[in-house]
Parts: structure tokens; C-alpha cells; sequence
């Protein structure tokens, strides 16, 4: 990885209190090291792995992992604060809505790059019934994601998730998103249809879309 796209580091908390015996300190390192590995997937080149086993969704030389409408698994609950401030439940808002889920960070080199892609595409699609929202992640503070969206003139929300914790209710198997940036399209009824674990040019960010809206 290199150093564009490495994610800020979180201060060093070795001599904070810890939850006491040896299942705390065991369920500790167990979210210490998934998010570690979160972390180490940060601006991947893009995964096409998970089309074997029983996932159950493909991976295309495009880099975009698609599931049969039969195959597909339901979002998992994502609710917490955008950047804003302001408490947000992606189930309840966007319920019967086309759904695209970009997972970006601030300090993120081709985060930066697909930017434009993404607002002129979710300007596009609005009245068709697409809604765009974002997973902050990695950045500690909000103030340079808030720039962040206010440089690309981002005007659809952002939830907040500064460790991850968010990403870490995806199943494994599951077209979770493993690598920053990630895009998923979700369905009307709430199932993850397509996934992309690269940064996306309006073109590609169209075609996981549009097969979507073409559903009945």
C-alpha cells in the first residue's frame, strides 16, 4: 500500500483499561485484528475474489461482482451519525429504493480521483429512484471528510465510521467491502446486487446500476 492511501493512524491506547479476564482481552483482539485487516485492505487495486464456494455471486474481469436476483443477501443494518451530526438508518430511509453504497476516506488517492464520477452519476439517477450515500471511514476527525465533501461538492449523506465497526456487520462470504474505495448497489428489496472493490469511472459505476433499475 502506499503512502497515498494509507489510513491515518489511531493514537496508541496499550495502557487504557481494558475489559477484565481472558474472554474481554480474547473479544478485544478479535475487533482489534478485523479492523487491522480492514485497515490493510485500505485502497486495494480492487479485489475479484468471492465467486467461488457458496457465495453465490460472480466476480467479472471488470473488477464488479454481480448476484442473481435469487442469490442475493440482504444488506446488513447500517445506522449511526453522518458527518453531519444527524442519526441516520439506511433501511428506513432508502426503503424501496435502488441503493448505491460508496465506502471512502478523505486521506484516499483514488477516493479523491472517482469523486466526480459519483455526484454527476447520483445527479443523473435521482429522479429515476437511485440514492447515493457514503461510509466514511478511517478518518478519525470529521472535519477533513467534511472537506472532503464540500471540494467534490458532495450533497448526498455520509455515516461516519472512523474504525470500521460499521463494515464489520457484512458476513464473510457475502459481497462484503473489503477494500477502500468500495461501491455496492442494493436492490429495491434491500439485497446487495452488485459489488466493486476499485475506484470506479462513471461508465463502470453505470453498469453496476443499471442492470438494477432495469429490474421489475
Amino acid at each position: 500500500m502506499s503512502a497515498a492511501c494509507r489510513a491515518p493512524k489511531t493514537a496508541n491506547r496499550s495502557r487504557s483499561r481494558r475489559p477484565g479476564g481472558r474472554r474481554g482481552r480474547l473479544a478485544l483482539f478479535a475487533a482489534g485484528a478485523a479492523v487491522g485487516a480492514l485497515v490493510l485492505t485500505a485502497c486495494g487495486s480492487g479485489g475479484t475474489s468471492g465467486g467461488s464456494g457458496n457465495t453465490n455471486f460472480v466476480a467479472g474481469s471488470d473488477g464488479i461482482a454481480t448476484a442473481k436476483k435469487a442469490d442475493r443477501k440482504p444488506l446488513p443494518e447500517l445506522d449511526g451519525e453522518t458527518l453531519e451530526g444527524k442519526h441516520l438508518d439506511l433501511a428506513k430511509a432508502y426503503k424501496g429504493k435502488i441503493l448505491v453504497i460508496n465506502v471512502w476516506g478523505s486521506w484516499c488517492a483514488p477516493c479523491r480521483a472517482e469523486a466526480p464520477n459519483f455526484v454527476k452519476v447520483a445527479a443523473d439517477t435521482k429522479d429515476k429512484g437511485v440514492e447515493f450515500v457514503g461510509i466514511n471511514t478511517r478518518d478519525p476527525e470529521r472535519g477533513p471528510a467534511i472537506q472532503f465533501e464540500k471540494a467534490h461538492k458532495i450533497t448526498y449523506p455520509s455515516l461516519h465510521d472512523s474504525t470500521g465497526k460499521l463494515l464489520l456487520r457484512f458476513p464473510q462470504g457475502s459481497m462484503n467491502p473489503n477494500f477502500i474505495p468500495s461501491t455496492l448497489v442494493v436492490d429495491r428489496d434491500g439485497k446487495i446486487a452488485a459489488r466493486s472493490q476499485q475506484p470506479l469511472n462513471e461508465e463502470k459505476l453505470r453498469k453496476m446500476i443499471d442492470p438494477v433499475l432495469a429490474e421489475k
